[in-house]
């Protein structure tokens, strides 16, 4: 089964935990963050965080080593009346890219949180730990976390250039088994009696 066809499982699988666990994320709240630096570029609707960056918005929070922030709207005049007050729209993070959610914690080498879109998606080693009762491990190149759905898909292989991909670019991971209690287990009959 190539990684293609076996996608369409994956996802189901990861989707009904996923849906099972999570309630639908607000991305409509807003995103408070803190870092160690900030570089604002009002007139290209940019700010650079750096250093330990933490953003928070709802339950969920990303943390990388730097984050590009991009806005509409105007830093200088935030405060003044409507139309000034920064919109924003996009997260791109990278560096030991964190995003932690109630009941799973994914890991990736780079992040981009659409909030238009409500889509975040980690790019290049990516592990997903979900917890619970349907706890399992997930790992690839590409994880792509729909918030509007709480639908999941991971790829194997990252996206364009060099980028890192899952163990032989395929995606890996272990599923949990129900556990039941042998001492409770029918009996069998011999065969012939």
């Amino acid at each position: 089964m190539t990684i293609r066809r076996a996608a369409p499982l994956l996802a189901i699988l990861i989707a009904g935990a996923a849906a099972a666990q999570q309630a639908k994320h607000n991305s409509n709240a807003p995103v408070d963050f803190d870092a160690d630096h900030m570089e604002v570029h009002d007139l290209e609707h940019r700010a650079f965080l750096t250093g330990s960056v933490r953003a928070v918005q709802q339950d969920m929070t990303l943390t990388a080593d730097r984050v590009t922030a991009n806005y509409t709207g105007s830093m200088a005049n935030s405060g003044q009346g409507s139309g000034g007050s920064p919109q924003i729209h996009r997260l791109d993070a990278t560096g030991h890219v964190v995003v932690t959610r109630p009941t799973e914690v994914a890991h990736g080498d780079y992040g981009i949180y659409d909030l238009d879109k409500r889509l975040v998606t980690l790019i290049g080693k990516v592990t997903l730990d979900r917890t619970g009762p349907n706890a399992s491990t997930v790992r690839g190149g590409r994880l792509v976390i729909n918030l509007d759905t709480n639908q999941a898909t991971m790829d194997g292989g990252a996206v364009g250039g060099s980028g890192t991909t899952g163990k032989g670019g395929r995606v890996s991971g272990r599923f949990t088994v129900p556990q039941h209690n042998d001492n409770n287990a029918p009996a069998t009959k011999p065969a012939g009696k």
